[in-house]
C-alpha cells in the first residue's frame, strides 16, 4: 500500500494522520455496515479541494479506484466522516452497492501532525 496521510481541518490548523497509524489503532474495532448515502463526502470536494484536477491527475484516481480492495473496511471517524477509505467509497458507488464495511473510531485519535506542509510528509 503507497504512503498516505488523512488531512482535516480543525479551525485554523490542519490535522495531520498517518493511514498506517490509524489502520494499526483501529484494528480491535468491530466491524460494521454503512449505508452509501451516509458517506458526506461522496457529496463534497475530497481530493482536490482547493483547486481543478488535471486529466493525468484523475486518471490516476481512477487507476486507484479500480485497484481497491473493497474486504477491507474503511474508516471513520467518531462522526462517520471518512479518515480512510474514500477509493473504496467510490469503487462501491461505481459497482452500485448501497452498503460498505467500516470501523468507527468511539473517540478521535490524537493527529501525528499539526500545521505541516504536504511537501515535508514521508512518502514512500
Amino acid at each position: 500500500m503507497r504512503k498516505q496521510y488523512h488531512f482535516r481541518k480543525v479551525g485554523e490548523d490542519t490535522y495531520i494522520w498517518d493511514v498506517d497509524q490509524l489502520i494499526a489503532l483501529s484494528r480491535h474495532l468491530p466491524v460494521i455496515e454503512v449505508s452509501l448515502d451516509q458517506i458526506k463526502e461522496l457529496h463534497e470536494p475530497y481530493w482536490f479541494p482547493k483547486r481543478y484536477p488535471n486529466t493525468l491527475e484523475l486518471i490516476e484516481h481512477f487507476k486507484l479506484i479500480q485497484e481497491a480492495n473493497l474486504a477491507y473496511p474503511i474508516i471513520l471517524c467518531p462522526e462517520g466522516r471518512v479518515m480512510d477509505g474514500m477509493h473504496r467509497v467510490a469503487k462501491a458507488h461505481m459497482q452500485n452497492l448501497s452498503l460498505i464495511s467500516a470501523v468507527q473510531f468511539e473517540k478521535m485519535p490524537q493527529p501525528n501532525f499539526i500545521n505541516i506542509d504536504e511537501d515535508d510528509l514521508f512518502y514512500d
